[in-house]
């Protein structure tokens, strides 16, 4: 898996209620520091990669660069799980290493990648098909990780294509 190191630092968590296309659940805005930094997956993770580690392929979408997709929040903890500890007997993850999901705080600050506005590249409207498969442009299905550009930091997809 291709992973990108994100820094420690401060940021504003949720949006302002005067933004367009503002939801409740996205307020208050918060100060947040997060004081340690992490790794976090340059694209989702991939049909071929859940398939390795967990032996099954639950997406609707089939392919071996489509996100996986269909899978709850406890799938998602079990492959973290599985994959920390085929990771750990091949001496691939250092002591004190494991995978994870990101908090909500740490999702949100790398999505963001040190940007202040609506969406990583700007506030426009266009910037969401520009940076992300969604319900306006993606025909009702997944799409390969990667296609659109990453954002400042190197992460890609995280405006779209998974929900």
């Amino acid at each position: 898996m291709n992973m990108v190191w994100i820094a420690p630092g401060k940021f504003t968590m949720g949006s302002p209620a005067s933004e367009a296309g503002h939801d409740t659940d996205e307020g208050p805005q918060t100060e947040v520091t997060l004081t340690k930094g992490y790794w976090l997956g340059k694209y989702e993770v991939t049909q071929t990669e859940y398939e390795a580690v967990m032996g099954n392929n639950p997406s609707t979408f089939k392919g071996p660069r489509l996100p996986v997709e269909t899978v709850s929040w406890n799938d998602a903890v079990e492959f973290c799980c599985k994959l920390t500890e085929r990771e750990r007997s091949a001496g691939k993850l250092p002591a004190g290493y494991e995978y994870r999901l990101p908090t909500a705080a740490q999702w949100e600050y790398a999505c963001r990648a040190g940007t202040t506005t609506r969406f990583s590249g700007g506030d426009a409207n266009n910037q969401l098909g520009y940076l992300g498969w969604y319900s306006g442009n993606g025909g009702g299905q997944t799409h390969p990780v990667g296609q659109k550009p990453p954002n400042a930091w190197g992460l890609c997809d995280m405006h779209g294509n998974v929900w």
